[in-house]
């Protein structure tokens, strides 16, 4: 009879799901899994407390470090998809947080700023983001955060390139057989 492996935190190496076994979708597993845990203090302090959904929360936040942005712009920055950002944009109109003015230069494009009520948000949410970063970056050293960041932007620089005719690379060569 196979005796069972406790399911840990560090499921990598304790369930035997390692790079040599998984190849880079154990590394990519645990970069998701990354993500899920940044999310906690977001969920736990803010969502609730504020009535914001995650999405609004990071349109917020883009919003009012940009001070005045567009929604395409506000996609490019955060990476969300184009639809979402429009649905978090509209919710946080329509709850008083930002204001939507048409430019007067370019009829299509339609600027994004704090009202004072995102404003109030903004400054109220933003020591709670650096609390997370703080604490996430606490163990390492400054030259390990260098190097973190330029890893980070390479990761991204990889999944924004695009080919001669703005396809997406990324989205392309991950295509499923048969796809």
């Amino acid at each position: 009879m196979a005796s069972k492996q406790k399911v840990t935190g560090r499921w990598p190496v304790e369930q035997g799901i390692t790079v040599a076994k998984g190849g880079n979708a154990a590394l990519l597993h645990r970069l998701l899994k990354l993500t899920n845990r940044l999310m906690a203090p977001f969920s736990t302090h803010l969502a609730h407390r504020y009535k914001i959904s995650l999405n609004e929360f990071r349109m917020l936040m883009t919003i009012g470090a940009l001070e005045r942005t567009a929604s395409h712009e506000l996609a490019d920055v955060t990476g969300v998809n184009v639809m979402s950002v429009s649905r978090a944009v509209a919710t946080l109109e329509g709850h008083g947080r930002i204001r939507v003015t048409r430019d007067p230069d370019n009829r299509r494009r339609k600027w994004l700023e704090l009202t004072d009520e995102g404003q109030r948000l903004y400054e109220a949410m933003l020591p709670q983001s650096q609390k997370v970063a703080d604490y996430l970056l606490s163990d390492l050293s400054k030259s390990e955060i260098a190097t973190l960041e330029r890893l980070v932007d390479t990761l991204i620089a990889t999944l924004e390139a695009e080919d001669e005719e703005g396809n997406s690379l990324f989205l392309e060569r991950t295509r499923p057989e048969g796809g």
